[in-house]
């Protein structure tokens, strides 16, 4: 065994000799977005004490005073000796839910289950009364082979797909394991629900139809899984359509989309972007290819959401007001920063409509804004804008005839609807657009205590629209990239 010392924390463990250094770290709270293959510098580590050789690979991605610094890539190494190494230790909040809603009351306990790609959370109900029991959150053990989906299709293509079925059933098996012991008499049914990939990949479907056009599902439908594959009888709720998940049908049953009289909307602002607009007589959705921009990846000092991250950015007498969230010295910029970094140099004449941006734009310590940013952050923009729109048009409304627009998961909790409106993220006014907390995770909750015929009818009767396949949408695409004067 080894000594490896984490700081700033001062965290010691005791490591097998040889074991991966990107499997330690990342149960520590480091992430490897591309998967540890060694193309991002998200893992950098620098080696205080002990020593790690760097890595063909590594001279190409750092620097040589970085190198000489003790900067290294975690996922290029393994634990062969004793170490300190210093990382920035964090701790990322995974949204929950503790809302009430109206249901009619059934006997016995139950787990709702919302698997994200990138954090899960789960929950022990007692349905005679509605009660949340016990609650379980955690980052996806997934994430080891890369921070969004694409990756993890990517690596179940390359003979993975066994892996991350086995991380995510044992994982969430635990979690329902210790919810379990929370209740009077044991689970008898657990629900989860989470975007197509993760649905894939939990139940076993072949995942190759999600990596090459036309992106359908293998099997869309409710998955039921017996009590000999996972504990607790399971069942996996069905997905729309495309890469649009069981999470988005949670989402709209949540915000009761489906029963809205006036012309409503629900975005989940994530990788794959997952757009809804309707009434109760006509539902569309689509899944615009975002980019992990809104959750800090490809930023050139992107991070998480998590301690040391830059989530707000203001403007106060003409200078920048940087919120880091934990306090102390910002180590990167996360999704919401993001926004706000750029509506702020928008007011300041420093971002032109068309995204150039002459020279990096400091907020804070040694943080600052680049180009390279700045046209991540207009492909995401882009993406979800055009999408929304092409949706409203096929309806025959206009963006100003959206009465209500829900906001789903983490990020979209965290924006500013002023902020992202400058940027013509979300061209409706701020009173329009409402954060609708862990949509997923509440619409789970409900299909505990209501008929699955209904759900699956609900998934039949909404239009999954393509967007690469619609002729506008290169163009109004091309137009949404642009920053509003």
């Amino acid at each position: 065994m080894k000594t490896l010392v984490l700081s700033p924390a001062g965290r010691r463990l005791e490591v097998a000799e040889g074991a991966a250094l990107r499997d330690v770290l990342f149960e520590a709270g480091v992430e490897f977005p591309c998967g540890g293959h060694g193309r991002c510098k998200a893992c950098r580590v620098r080696v205080l004490r002990g020593y790690l050789e760097p890595k063909p690979e590594e001279r190409l991605r750092l620097s040589d005073a970085e190198l000489a610094q003790g900067w290294r890539l975690a996922c290029r190494h393994a634990v062969d000796g004793d170490l300190e190494l210093e990382l920035a230790q964090w701790e990322m909040p995974v949204l929950s839910d503790r809302s009430a809603f109206a249901f009619t009351p059934r006997d016995g306990f139950a787990i709702a289950v919302d698997l994200g790609t990138t954090t899960i959370a789960a929950q022990l109900l007692d349905l005679s009364d509605g009660h949340v029991l016990a609650a379980e959150t955690a980052l996806n053990a997934q994430a080891r082979h890369g921070a969004d989906v694409l990756s993890r299709v990517e690596f179940a293509l390359h003979g993975g797909q066994a892996e991350l079925q086995r991380l995510i059933r044992e994982q969430i098996g635990e979690m329902v394991t210790r919810l379990n012991s929370s209740a009077a008499t044991p689970v008898g049914r657990v629900v989860l629900v989470g975007n197509t990939v993760m649905h894939h990949l939990f139940c076993g479907l072949d995942v190759t139809p999600l990596a090459t056009h036309p992106f359908l599902p293998a099997h869309p439908g409710r998955v039921h899984l017996p009590a000999d594959q996972f504990g607790p009888p399971a069942e996996f709720l069905p997905c729309i359509g495309g890469l649009v998940g069981a999470d988005i049908l949670a989402g709209i049953v949540a915000t009761q989309l489906h029963e809205q009289t006036k012309l409503s909307a629900l975005i989940d602002l994530g990788t794959n972007g997952e757009v809804v607009v309707g009434t109760r007589d006509r539902l569309l959705c689509a899944s615009t290819a975002a980019g992990p921009a809104f959750e800090g990846a490809r930023i050139s000092q992107g991070i998480r959401a998590a301690t040391g991250a830059i989530s707000e950015v203001a403007l106060a007498d003409g200078a920048l007001a940087c919120r880091v969230i934990g306090g102390g010295r910002p180590r990167g910029l996360c999704g919401s920063g993001l926004v706000d970094a750029v509506a702020a140099g928008l007011e300041l004449g420093k971002i032109e409509p068309g995204g150039r941006l002459a020279e990096p734009l400091v907020l804070a310590g040694d943080v600052a804004l680049d180009p390279h940013d700045v046209r991540e952050l207009q492909l995401a923009k882009g993406a979800i804008a055009a999408g929304l729109r092409i949706l409203t048009e096929r309806l025959g409304a206009r963006l100003d005839d959206i009465e209500q627009l829900y906001l789903a998961g983490a990020f979209g909790n965290t924006i500013s609807p002023a902020r992202a409106h400058r940027i013509g993220l979300l061209r409706l006014p701020a009173e329009r657009v409402t954060p609708a907390g862990n949509t997923a995770l509440i619409g789970a909750k409900r299909a505990l205590f209501e008929d699955a015929a209904a759900w699956d009818a609900l998934a039949g009767r909404i239009a999954h629209v393509p967007l690469n396949e619609d002729p506008a949408f290169a163009d109004v695409f091309a137009e949404e990239m642009r920053f509003p004067n």
